[in-house]
């Protein structure tokens, strides 16, 4: 098995990305290593991030803007609500795999992968009267 060579960017990087409490995108987290002084280029941040879920470290999910990442150590597949204003992730139980296997199948479809997440607002967020025009340019529809 091949060694992960240790870099300080590298670990700047995953260590940021464990700090969050919900989803990022990598420039937001390339931004939050610049403000707090990290010198860390954001094809670094990108590089690192997808090296990150690769290793099964770190969970991405596609939105309209690109991808959002969240340090995770769960190695088994799952899914997540995820908060379109804050971030928050929880992760949750989906349909069972047979369920889906069900579906598919009743509609002429095989199964090769499948993502689920859903989008909504947390409790904090719908508490304080976030609107969806207020949701960060990565949760809004393209």
């Amino acid at each position: 098995m091949r060694e992960e060579r240790r870099t300080a960017q590298k670990d700047a990087v995953r260590r940021a990305l464990g700090e969050e409490s919900g989803f990022i995108s990598a420039q937001q987290l390339h931004q939050r290593l610049s403000d707090n002084g990290a010198s860390v280029g954001l094809a670094t941040v990108y590089r690192q991030l997808n090296a990150l879920v690769d290793s099964g470290l770190a969970d991405a999910i596609p939105v309209s803007g690109g991808q959002l990442f969240r340090a995770c150590e769960q190695r088994e597949h799952h899914h997540h609500l995820v908060c379109e204003n804050c971030g928050r992730a929880v992760e949750i139980d989906p349909p069972s795999e047979k369920w889906i296997r069900t579906v598919a199948k009743d509609h002429g479809f095989t199964v090769n992968r499948h993502v689920l997440e859903v989008f909504g607002l947390c409790a904090d967020c719908h508490n304080a009267g976030v609107e969806p025009n207020d949701r960060p340019e990565a949760f809004r529809d393209s």
